[in-house]
C-alpha cells in the first residue's frame, strides 16, 4: 500500500533539499507542543520542544518509552549545551573535535537547565549532542531551544534510517516528517557519561572508542548501581519480531541468513551488510536490512561482525535486539 504523500514535506531524493517554508512550519510545530520526524546523521528522530514537558511526554506516548528511560536532548552547539549543563574541560574537547557528530555526553544538569525534567527523567543529569545533518541544525537554531529528539520509532523496535520507517512505524504520531534522505551513520550516537571523574562508555555507536580515548583517557564501563541514565542501556531494544541467531556460520531450515563480508562455503546470503568488509557500511545498513528480513522471515541468523571500531556499536545493537534468547535460556 502506498504511503500518504502529505506525509512528505521534503524531496524524495537520496539526497534532497528541505524547503526553508518547510523548516519554519517544522518549527512553528515545535514551538507550538507539537512533534516532528527529524533526521539526523544516525537515525530519524521524534523531535519535541525539550522545554516544554507536554510536547515530551507526547514522545513517550507516541513511542510506547519506559519513563525512566531518559532522552537525549539535541543542541546547536556548546553554547546551548551550556545552558543545560555543566561543561568540564573534558566536554569542551570533545564538542569541539566530535560536534556536531554521533557523539552524546551525559552531564551534570545545571541549575538553571530549562530541559523539562520529563526529559531527564528527573535525573541530576542530561544527555546532549549536537546533530552533524543540515535539516537538524537549521531547525534547531529556529527553534531556539533545545530538542529532545530520541528515534522515531515505536519503543523496542527497529530504528528508522529513511523517512518511510518514520511513517510505517509511527503512522499519525509523527504527523510531519522532514525528509532528510537515508542516514549516513545508520546507528545511534555513542554515549559517554562525564557525570564523574572517570568517563564512562554508556552506548558504544558510531564515534569509535579509541578515537575518544584518545583525547580523554580511557573509558570505564558502567556499573550496576548506575541504574538506566541514558538511551540505549535498556537489555531488550532495537527489538525485531523475527528470532534471531547469533555469531552464525550455518543456515537452518527456514532462516535467512544475514552476512557480512564473504559467505561461508554453501551458504548463500539472503542479504549482507557489507560484502567487502567494511564496518561503516554494516552500520549504515543494520537496521534497514533487519528491517527487510523481520517482514519476510521468522528467523534470522547474523555472521559473525568483529567486535571493534563500528563493529562494537553493531554488535551492541544485535545484542539487544535478541534480548529474548537469552531469556529463553538459549
Amino acid at each position: 500500500m502506498p504511503l500518504p504523500p502529505r506525509h512528505f514535506l521534503g524531496s524524495p531524493h537520496p539526497y534532497p533539499n528541505v524547503s526553508d517554508h518547510e523548516i519554519r512550519e517544522a518549527a512553528r510545530r515545535l514551538l507550538s507542543g507539537g512533534l516532528i520526524g527529524m533526521p539526523t546523521e544516525t537515525v530519524y528522530g521524534l523531535a519535541a520542544d525539550a522545554t516544554n514537558g507536554l510536547a515530551v511526554a507526547a514522545i513517550y506516548a507516541a513511542k510506547g518509552r519506559p519513563s525512566f528511560n531518559p532522552l537525549i536532548c539535541h543542541v546547536e552547539g556548546p553554547e546551548m549545551a551550556a545552558t543545560c549543563a555543566r561543561l568540564d574541560a573534558r566536554a569542551l574537547l570533545l564538542m569541539d573535535r566530535f560536534w556536531p557528530g554521533p557523539l552524546s555526553l551525559v552531564l551534570p544538569r545545571s541549575e538553571t537547565c530549562p530541559v523539562s525534567e520529563l526529559a531527564t527523567a528527573g535525573l541530576s543529569s542530561i544527555g546532549l549532542r549536537s546533530p552533524a545533518h543540515p535539516v537538524a541544525l537549521d531547525l534547531i537554531r529556529r527553534v531556539g531551544r533545545p530538542l529532545a529528539a530520541p528515534s522515531a520509532n515505536r519503543s523496542e523496535e527497529l530504528s528508522p534510517t529513511m523517512a518511510r520507517h518514520v511513517i510505517e512505524g509511527l503512522g499519525e504520531k509523527a504527523p510531519m516528517v522532514l525528509d532528510g534522505g537515508t542516514c549516513l551513520a545508520g546507528i545511534e550516537s555513542t554515549i559517554v557519561s562525564l557525570i564523574g571523574p572517570e568517563p564512562v562508555m554508556l552506548r558504544p555507536g558510531a564515534v569509535e572508542r579509541d578515537s575518544i580515548e584518545a583525547l580523554i583517557g580511557p573509558l570505564s564501563a558502567p556499573q550496576p548501581s548506575l541504574g538506566v541514565i541514558s538511551p540505549g542501556m535498556m537489555r531488550r531494544h532495537y527489538a525485531p519480531r523475527a528470532r534471531l541467531r547469533l555469531h552464525a556460520t550455518s543456515v537452518a531450515p527456514g532462516e535467512a541468513f544475514l552476512a557480512f563480508g564473504p559467505s561461508p562455503a554453501g551458504i548463500i546470503a539472503t542479504l549482507n551488510l557489507s560484502e567487502t568488509s567494511r564496518l561503516d557500511e554494516a552500520a549504515a545498513n543494520l537496521f534497514s536490512m533487519l528491517r527487510e528480513l523481520d517482514s519476510k522471515f521468522e528467523a534470522i541468523a547474523i555472521a559473525p561482525i568483529p567486535n571493534e571500531g563500528l563493529g562494537e556499536g553493531i554488535n551492541d545493537r544485535i545484542k539487544r535486539a535478541s534480548a529474548h534468547l537469552f531469556e529463553d535460556g538459549v
